[in-house]
This record gives C-alpha cells, structure tokens and sequence, in this order.
C-alpha cells in the first residue's frame, strides 16, 4: 500500500491561517486611514488581544512609506500590499485544506504544484524583510508575523514535494525482498488433477503499485499558478472598485495669503530638477517633519522641487507663539539653518539635523549647551553666527510671516504654489496629490 503524511497540509492551514490574520489586521489600519484622519494602528504579535497604538510605532512607520502600497499616483494612499498577502493566503488555505482531507486521492502532481507555489510568499518576504533592514531600519511586528508564517508555508511545500508520491509499504506489489512468500503446500498425489491443488495467484492492482497515489497532469502546476494569481488580486479589485472620488478634497484646506516675504528671510533650497514652486514649514526636531522630509526624498519628489523653506521652531525660546516649548532645542537649529544659507550649507544642515534627529532631540532636551555643542562639532563655521543679533531678526521675520499668512502652529506644512496640502496628504496621499496637482513632478 501508499501512504502519505499528513503534516505538509497540518502546517499548510496552519501557516495560511496565520498569513490571514496578520494581513487583515494590516489591511484593517490602511483601510482606517482613507477616512484622511489619524488612527491607532496594531503592532503587535497578537492583534486583537492587545489595543492598537495610537503613538509612533514600527508598524505605522511601514504603513506611512513608499513600500507599503502600490499605484500611489493613481489612487489616494496606493493599493496596500496586504491585500494581495490576504488573497494569496486564503488561496493556500484553501489548497492545504483539500490536500489534508483528499490525502492519498490527491495526485503526485498536485503536491508537487502546491509545494511550488508555496515557495512564492517567502520570496515576497525576502524582498520585505531586505527592505525592512535597508530602508526602514526597524521591524513591523505584523510583518514579522507574515514572515514566519511565509517560512511555514515553505517548509510545508518542500515537504509536499519530498513525499508526493507517497511512500510504498512493504506489503505493496513489488514490494521489498522481505515480502513473504506464499507456501508451495504439500505435494499433489498421483492420479489427482494437479488444478485441486495449486495456490491462487495473489490479488494484483490493474493500475500497478501507484495505484493509491494517481500521477495526476502536468495541468495542475500550469493551472495553480494563474489561480494564485486571480486569488491575490481579486481584494485589491475589488478595494479599489470601493475608493471614493478624492480630487474634490484636495483642493479644501485653503490657500496662503500672501507668497511674497520681502526681507528675504526665507530660504531657498538648491535641487537638482525644480519644476514645481513649493514652500514648507519644517521645524528641524519634529519628527512629523522628518517623516515627511524623507517621505518626499523616496518618491523622488524633493528633488523636483523649487524648493523654499520657512524654518518655523516649535520652541519657546525664540518663538512667541509658544508659552512652552514643544522641541526644545529647535531655535538653535533654526539659527544654525539660517546661518548654513549664507554659506550654501542650509540643506546639508537640515540633512543632518533630521539624520541624527533622535540624538539631537536628547541634547535639546538636556539643555541649550549640549545641542549647541553638537552643532559647532559638525559645522564649527557657522558657531559664530548662531549667536549673531541679525540672525535672530531674520529667524523673527520667518516667525513674522507664518503670523501673517495665518498659519496654524504646527508643522510641517505645505504649499504648492498657493494651494496648501492639506495635512493628511502628505503622507498616505502625498504621491496621488502630487500627481493630480503637480503632474510635471513625476514627468521625465
């Protein structure tokens, strides 16, 4: 007889089960966000036992980058890659399920296609997890979920490839030298027909030794890779079919009241490509601001810039809007900002100030001295003119302007020609507002 383990389809429901419910739960806090507001998000090994986070975490650090989504510039927030992982998953549900119940019905080619196929996500985990290292710098714990539940689903396939042809007992037809042989019995008598006494020919299957475990078509790989396919596409077709119409939004949050600052208080960043006038508000230790400094660095958006920047501190030591300070420290980068444009360092300072910001953030909150200390050890040229009396009028009329225009004491801000953006698109938005607003940007 064949027999097969049952273990490859055990693991298989096992690992889809867990892709399942680590991709809903991603899907789940992407879908939150398309109401444009702010939410807690999971980030968790247990989603569901635990409450969502409604501060920073890894996993909202994933879900606000470039790599979270496809399709950004035609849809507002992109189509989540966990829609696919969703579809994917219940596809391999569905396929283990069949695979543990038919068992030795199952043909050999069967599992050999579904241990191919299950090879797929952990190459997409792979991909994920480079990106993970060399990107983000940090580990979403609902990601970390997929890929463990990836490298099952692996193991379980390699498995299902090893024993798809099931394994031969010693008793099958043809079985090993140790199979017993029949008796010959006692010998015939004389005059007795010798038919009375001959031994009956042991049973033997029509279909050979594999009878129990069909060959099966080389169909059933050809044919699972397309359902993959249609499995792991059918949510995002049917999430994107569900969107609303964003572009009547776009255009909602106002617009400046006045461009023009006189004094030249402002500064203008030098990129290599601006076609598109923009001006922002970013205070150097805000970590909203560095989010979105970059955000706009990995669409390749910066660069395309006219870039203008008014440095806008959200500390009380140098701005009287605050009667506390939110980033202490930040007047000093502020001032070093400053000073850095008139020796063609204002955007290496920034730079460096949101590289290095969470061990800056520590100094400003250690005191004046400490990040002042930090600033000269980096850029020593431009010490002197941090302390400097028209270095603070020009931080004053910077301060000036955001009064003049209304703006509201938060950062960052920003302005595409006069059309502000509005808050929530510049982050799961940015790329599709960008386009709808600023096509020339994404132009070659």
């Amino acid at each position: 007889m064949s027999s097969r383990s049952r273990l490859p389809g055990v693991l298989g429901v096992i690992a889809a089960t867990m892709g399942l419910f680590f991709s809903a739960f991603s899907t789940h806090d992407y879908a939150l966000h398309l109401d444009r507001q702010l939410h807690a998000t999971n980030c968790s090994f247990v989603p569901g036992l635990t409450g969502p986070e409604s501060g920073d975490n890894a996993c909202k650090a994933a879900m606000y980058s470039s790599y979270s989504a496809i399709f950004r510039d035609k849809y507002w927030g992109g189509v989540p890659i966990s829609l696919f992982a969703m579809g994917a998953y219940a596809f391999f549900l569905a396929l283990a399920v069949y695979l543990l119940t038919a068992g030795n019905s199952a043909s050999k080619r069967s599992w050999q296609a579904y241990g191919l196929a299950s090879l797929t996500p952990i190459i997409a985990s792979a991909v994920m997890f480079t990106i993970s290292v060399t990107k983000l710098g940090q580990f979403c714990k609902l990601c970390v979920g997929l890929y463990v539940a990836s490298g099952i689903l692996a193991a379980s396939g390699v498995w299902a490839l090893v024993a798809a042809g099931g394994k031969r007992g010693a008793g099958a037809v043809g079985g090993s030298a140790t199979d017993t042989i029949p008796d010959a019995g006692p010998p015939v008598p004389a005059g007795y027909p010798l038919h009375a006494y001959a031994m009956p020919e042991p049973a033997r299957s029509p279909l050979g030794p594999s009878s129990l475990v069909p060959t099966g078509s080389w169909l059933a790989p050809l044919s699972l890779f397309p359902m993959l396919g249609v499995f792991a596409v059918a949510p995002a077709l049917v999430y994107t079919s569900s969107l609303p119409d964003y572009r009547p939004m776009l255009l909602s949050c106002g617009k400046i009241v006045d461009l023009n600052e006189k004094t030249g208080a402002l500064v203008k960043l030098k990129t290599l490509r601006p076609v598109q006038p923009a001006l922002t508000f970013e205070d150097p230790l805000c970590p909203t601001c560095k989010a979105f400094h970059k955000r706009l660095q990995t669409e390749e958006i910066f660069d395309r810039l006219d870039l203008t920047v008014a440095i806008f501190p959200l500390d009380s030591e140098c701005n009287p809007m605050l009667d506390r300070p939110f980033h202490p420290g930040s007047c000093q980068l502020a001032k070093a900002f400053l000073c850095g444009d008139k020796i063609g360092k204002a955007r290496e300072i920034l730079d460096w100030s949101y590289d290095n910001q969470d061990e800056l953030r520590d100094a400003g909150k250690a005191g004046k001295e400490i990040i002042r200390a930090k600033i000269r050890e980096k850029f020593p040229d431009v010490d002197a003119c941090i302390d400097d009396k028209e270095t603070k009028k020009r931080l004053d009329r910077v301060l000036q302007f955001a009064v003049t225009n209304k703006i509201p004491i938060s950062t960052p801000q920003m302005f595409l020609g006069e059309t502000r953006l509005c808050e929530e698109d510049t982050d799961l938005g940015l790329r599709y507002v960008m386009g709808q607003l600023a096509p020339q940007v994404f132009q070659p």
